[in-house]
């Protein structure tokens, strides 16, 4: 069990997200959990209702007797929040920020001398407790809290401890990931409703081929390349539609929609901080 208390700064739909995954984990209880938002009482009262865990106003909130914040209010208002915080909180307890395009760096920068930050950036599946969570430490983040940190991301999927100069590649591997399976998932079920299959069955043939596929990387000690030479006889079915695969140019398709939001995530990451800092 983890014994931390834990605060939502900001009630979204990541708050929500990660809230639902620790509530139906068996790693926290709801008394554990307090959520807070800027002026939404409405949505505090929705979750409290829903998870069973403490709902305040910004200002009921008891600073002190938290143990590990979370960040997940726009990025926009970090300014604002972190200013509130440096009065408030102690450098021992830690902050974990789910905000895209903010680093450890410039939160480290803005709160108390040697204050705990750690980055965290889940994917959309976090929304079934299926997400591949980054995880990035401060400067001055003890490794217990590294670890806790993992385990509480956990909660919602499976957690990745990276450096933060690679969350760029990150976010083009998982964080759009899903995306381009969608895509994949799309042209499957189109080229199956062509032949004559019913779409809906398609999509679910479609799906299942590729959570049977995933789970196979996952649980089996063979590469890709090993499980796909397993299966691709010569001159067979398989090696026909990997051929016109790569004719086509799936192979490197794939490869540049991963480096084209990784450069993207980078051009985005340096905005949210120059806009900040202008504002200053």
């Amino acid at each position: 069990m983890i014994k931390q208390r834990i605060a939502f700064l900001g009630a979204g739909n990541m708050a929500e997200a990660i809230i639902s995954g620790f509530v139906n984990s068996d790693k926290l209880n709801a008394d554990q959990i307090t959520v807070t938002n800027r002026s939404n009482q409405n949505r505090l009262n929705e979750l409290k209702e829903k998870y069973g865990i403490n709902a305040v106003s910004k200002d009921q909130l008891n600073y002190k007797e938290i143990d590990v914040f979370i960040l997940a209010m726009k990025p926009k208002d970090i300014d604002e929040v972190m200013e509130d915080l440096k009065e408030r909180i102690t450098a021992d307890q830690l902050l974990i920020s789910v905000l895209a395009g903010i680093s450890t760096s410039y939160m480290e920068e803005n709160l108390n001398e040697g204050q705990q930050v750690i980055r965290v950036m889940p994917n959309t599946s976090s929304m079934i407790q299926e997400s591949a969570t980054a995880v990035s430490p401060g400067r001055h983040v003890a490794m217990d809290q590294v670890l806790m940190t993992k385990e509480l991301m956990k909660c919602i999927g499976e957690a990745y401890i990276i450096d933060e100069d690679k969350m760029d590649i990150y976010t083009g591997i998982a964080g759009s990931g899903p995306a381009y399976f969608y895509n994949l998932m799309e042209h499957i079920e189109e080229v199956a409703h062509q032949a004559g299959l019913d779409r809906e069955l398609a999509r679910e043939i479609g799906a299942q081929t590729l959570y049977g596929a995933a789970k196979m990387i996952l649980d089996q000690n063979e590469t890709p390349a090993q499980l796909r030479e397993n299966i691709t006889s010569p001159n067979g079915t398989t090696a026909a539609g990997l051929k016109a695969l790569n004719e086509y140019g799936g192979g490197q398709a794939i490869m540049e929609a991963v480096k084209s939001a990784a450069a993207r995530s980078k051009e985005l990451s340096k905005q949210p901080e120059k806009k900040l800092a202008l504002q200053k």
